[in-house]
């Protein structure tokens, strides 16, 4: 579980969950406490920036992690990217729907494999590739093309 706030109140979180058993608790440092309430003034800044902003419809399948569904349109990608900012990710939610709906192969990009981690737990047998890095990226090219 994750959760976010005003430090005073995580760490008082932390000790309660430390008295009530937890095994582990790690304060994240972080620059903002993202996806809380405590970023909705984020979140209207952003619906502002993206009022200029061309969305088109998804061309292929896109979950939100906002509501663990399926956004079809440009108006639900906009309100969703908005929302995401100031909302729990609803992670696992997200990667089940994707599995549900077919899907087997998830490339995580970015550093690290943290998030490749929490998917091969959530989704026993799927598989998980990731991009890094210029190479890591001809890498995955290469097998996407090969299944594709």
């Amino acid at each position: 579980m994750v959760i976010a706030g005003e430090t005073a109140a995580l760490q008082e979180a932390l000790a309660l969950a430390k008295k009530a058993g937890a095994r582990r608790c790690v304060m994240l440092a972080v620059s903002a406490p993202f996806h809380s309430t405590l970023m909705q003034p984020a979140g209207e800044k952003l619906a502002a920036g993206l009022t200029s902003v061309l969305i088109s419809d998804p061309v292929i399948p896109v979950v939100a992690n906002v509501n663990a569904d399926f956004v079809r349109n440009a108006d639900e990608v906009r309100k969703a990217l908005i929302q995401q900012v100031y909302n729990p990710v609803r992670w696992e939610e997200s990667i089940l729907r994707l599995a549900g709906a077919g899907i087997g192969t998830f490339i995580e990009v970015g550093p690290g494999r943290v998030l490749s981690g929490l998917v091969k737990k959530i989704c026993r047998g799927a598989e998980v590739l990731n991009v890094e890095d210029q190479e890591s990226l001809k890498e995955v090219l290469a097998l996407v093309g090969e299944v594709g």
